[in-house]
């Protein structure tokens, strides 16, 4: 088997954190009393301040919609070449699930260190629901 090798913009991807805001999340009519627009410039603020580790987007509606706020957190390009794939974290409604996956991007993400407890109890399987 030959070794992957990366080229130009993905040999040094950084872990991305890709926010649905689709159909169901970010919409205050489904999780009332979240400020949606601030949890995105959180995010935002802190991939800002990562130098380049973390980059955040913002995706049209993902599919688990009764997990909703969901979060992708895709690996980081060292991340995947270590085996990381995409984590899709369900129910982000509140600080602590913020500051979970902050923490986990900021530790390098899926391949690179393990989700906390509390947001492991948090993944998806999007093909499931």
């Amino acid at each position: 088997m030959s070794p992957v090798v990366s080229i130009g913009a993905a040999a040094r991807r950084p872990c991305t954190l890709v926010v649905c805001r689709g159909c169901c999340c970010g919409d205050a009519r489904k999780n009332p009393g979240i400020d949606h627009a601030w949890q995105l410039e959180r995010l935002r603020s802190a991939a800002a301040a990562s130098r380049g580790r973390i980059a955040v987007r913002t995706s049209d509606c993902l599919g688990p919609c009764g997990q909703a706020n969901v979060v992708v957190v895709q690996p980081s390009s060292e991340g995947r070449r270590r085996g990381g794939r995409a984590a899709w974290v369900g129910f982000v409604t509140d600080d602590e699930s913020l500051d979970g996956i902050l923490a986990w991007a900021e530790a390098g993400g899926p391949g690179l260190a393990e989700p906390s407890d509390t947001l492991a109890l948090q993944l998806v399987d999007p093909r499931a629901v």
